[in-house]
């Protein structure tokens, strides 16, 4: 068995934290594989009707596993699945859980409310730079085109099938359940759609006409797509200057085998590389940071940086990402500096082995490798060569 050990390392870290961790992530993300990969686990699986029969007793199934560390998988398959985790947590802490199941359960206010402080959550997004070692496979053309949910990514041929598959599984088993959504083609030309133009800038309008819906209603699938994982939502950063975007999202397809697949690609061109490779970046600073703040930056004569990290109190950090380092123009970090004067400039790009500096005027841009990205972003080590002020 495959071990990815990003991911184990992970779930073991979460459970430093806490005795219950929820570990969440889109439809075939890799969350059972994972949960069978740990060590010393009593695997329990909630959509067998026996397993759902033990549940209904809580506190007696909890005594016969004290001292274990056990999966609850598929836990949404219960008919009360925050009551067995809330039970575990307040009072049989020296039992180790691990429950996984739809993100559409992770998007309920009523399974966040009752859990509150009393779980580690854990995203597990699709496939990193790390997995690609672990399985073996480091071809980034094949991940860009296969995408990174491990059965597509595994597949020979090219799997087009199973995407539409999962578009379908999507609506029938996650959207349906929380949502009760009514009108299933026009939610699924609306992602469609999104999916064809991701990483671009979002306007409803421009979606109400061919999905046949309201501009609100529009506005309220995006809600449910972001809820639920399957798009990313970067607003933009700005210091409400008239000159800057400071309304319009950017939207962001979560996997790029799903890019590939609506946009028609069978095989990849030079020119493709650069937004998927945008993309893979994302998700990279996504998994290791466990967190979807990440913000763009873009002024209204076109200037656009990829990515912004920005925290209170500190200096924003731009990144921006290039497949080849010598694409980067520094045009956009020199009009973002402008405004924006303080802060690291990093530029991603694939062929960056060893991190190197170079100066454009005042502006000094650090340029590496996604290792070195999120060891100088995420990890807060200091790769990073102080701007001038």
């Amino acid at each position: 068995m495959v071990q990815r050990r990003f991911w184990i390392n992970q779930v073991e870290k979460a459970w430093r934290r806490r005795s219950v961790v929820w570990l969440s992530g889109v439809r075939r993300a890799g969350k059972t594989f994972l949960s069978q990969s740990l060590a010393d686990i009593e695997y329990f699986d909630c959509e067998l009707p026996r397993v759902r029969r033990m549940m209904d007793d809580p506190e007696g199934f909890l005594k016969s596993a004290r001292g274990k560390r056990i999966v609850l998988d598929e836990i949404h398959r219960l008919d009360h699945p925050s009551e067995i985790l809330k039970i575990a947590a307040d009072h049989y802490s020296d039992i180790r859980v691990l429950a996984t199941g739809s993100s559409t359960l992770g998007a309920s206010t009523r399974f966040r409310d009752t859990l509150a402080g009393r779980k580690a959550e854990l995203w597990l997004t699709p496939m990193i730079m790390a997995d690609l070692t672990d399985f073996d496979r480091p071809e980034l053309h094949h991940r860009f085109l296969h995408g990174g949910l491990p059965p597509f990514f595994l597949a020979r041929p090219l799997p087009e099938s199973e995407f539409q598959e999962w578009m379908d599984a999507y609506w029938a088993k996650d959207i349906q359940e929380l949502f009760r959504l009514e009108r299933r083609r026009s939610f699924q030309k609306f992602a469609e759609l999104l999916m064809a133009q991701s990483g671009g800038i979002f306007e409803a309008t421009a979606f109400a006409r061919p999905c046949e819906v309201s501009r609100t209603t529009i506005s309220n699938y995006l809600a449910v797509l972001e809820a639920t994982f399957v798009m990313h939502v970067l607003r933009p950063y700005s210091s409400r200057r008239s000159t800057e975007i400071v309304s319009a999202p950017k939207v962001y397809a979560f996997d790029t085998g799903f890019v590939c697949y609506h946009r028609g690609w069978h095989q990849l061109r030079p020119d493709d590389l650069g937004v998927l490779w945008e993309h893979f970046v994302l998700n990279e600073l996504q998994a290791h940071g466990q967190s979807r703040e990440l913000r763009y930056w873009r002024d209204k004569r076109g200037h656009e940086v990829d990515f912004i990290v920005a925290s209170r109190g500190h200096a924003p950090v731009a990144i921006e990402c290039k497949w080849s380092a010598s694409d980067f123009d520094s045009t956009n970090l020199q009009a973002f500096r402008r405004r924006h004067p303080h802060g690291h400039n990093l530029v991603v790009a694939n062929d960056v082995e060893h991190a190197f500096t170079r100066s454009y005027g005042d502006l000094l841009v650090r340029f590496v490798s996604v290792s070195g990205l999120i060891a100088a972003v995420m990890k807060k080590k200091q790769l990073l060569v102080s701007p001038k002020r």
